[in-house]
């Protein structure tokens, strides 16, 4: 018994390191407690899936499943593509995997022309693997709304009318216009419907000034969020702006004429003056040196 025993910081770091052996074997290590993948539908979907120690599993075993349904198995460069049986018909032709990228630890697989039927929880499995088997979960949401499209219905000087249109997404989204602010802008649903579970929205919004305006569609259930953007520009308000800096600019300009002119005037004005007192004086400095014609002075000398 070790009770009553000192055990020594070597031991306890001994045993320690064995327990936690013992139930990596038992559990098997699992890469967290899922990852979530979303897809559009019709779209290309990448399932992660890949070692942490990044070894080479070229000669390994892994195996893909949904809900019990063979999805992709992969045997020491044995796999589906290369003929072999037992492939869920819902996935044949559809599914491959990383060939150049097995030598670092990725068992990754893509499944081509995702359906709504495609959604659900996949396993990949390492059951052969060395010092123990490890399992990765996923989870696929097929549905995700693609990019909205933006369309001008109607436009005038004064303001601008903005379609914008989501095509078949999965959970509903909500569907907002916002300005490069990020503000939110008047809208209008002018269509909702759906069949089965994709939904089809239109929300129109009008715009009034110029700017960068943005589409955006979220679908918080499944965290997934896309937007268009498009400029508008608004013919009117750039008039009213450039007239506005005219009128400032013919009041500056006639300020600065004004000035000038005064200047000018003052100017003239003391020239003028200068001048006329320079004549007199010039005048009566000629008078006191020129001899007097007077006729009667004259007589009496």
């Amino acid at each position: 018994m070790m009770f009553g025993r000192r055990v020594s910081p070597l031991g306890l770091l001994s045993m320690f390191v064995f327990l936690l052996t013992l139930a990596e074997r038992v559990t098997g290590q699992q890469h967290g407690p899922g990852v979530k993948v979303v897809a559009v539908e019709g779209g290309d979907a990448i399932l992660p899936c890949s070692l942490s120690t990044k070894q080479n599993i070229q000669p390994e075993l892994f195996d893909w499943k949904k809900d019990g349904q063979e999805v992709f198995l992969y045997d020491a460069g044995i796999h589906y593509n290369n003929g072999r049986t037992g492939q869920d018909e819902q996935f044949k032709g559809r599914v491959s995997h990383f060939e150049e990228d097995l030598k670092h630890g990725n068992a990754s697989i893509i499944i081509r022309a995702a359906k709504m039927t495609d959604s659900g929880n996949y396993t990949c499995a390492f059951p052969h693997l060395q010092p123990s088997a490890q399992t990765v979960h996923v989870e696929l949401v097929v549905g995700a709304s693609p990019k909205p499209s933006i369309s001008i219905l109607d436009q005038t000087k004064d303001w601008s009318l903005l379609q914008c249109e989501v095509q078949g997404a999965s959970p509903k989204p909500k569907v907002e216009w916002k300005d490069s602010a990020g503000n939110l802008l008047p809208a209008e649903e002018l269509q909702a419907s759906s069949r089965g579970d994709r939904h089809y929205i239109t929300v129109l919004t009008t715009v009034t000034k110029t700017d960068r305006v943005r589409c955006v569609v979220t679908q918080e259930e499944i965290h997934h969020q896309t937007e268009a953007e498009t400029y508008v520009f608004i013919s009117g308000s750039l008039c009213e702006d450039l007239s506005n800096k005219v009128d400032i600019g013919w009041l500056l300009l006639a300020g600065v004429l004004g000035a000038v002119i005064l200047v000018a005037v003052l100017f003239v004005l003391v020239a003028t003056k200068c001048i006329t007192i320079r004549r007199n004086k010039g005048s009566s400095q000629q008078s006191k040196d020129s001899p007097s014609t007077d006729p009667v002075k004259l007589q009496m000398l």
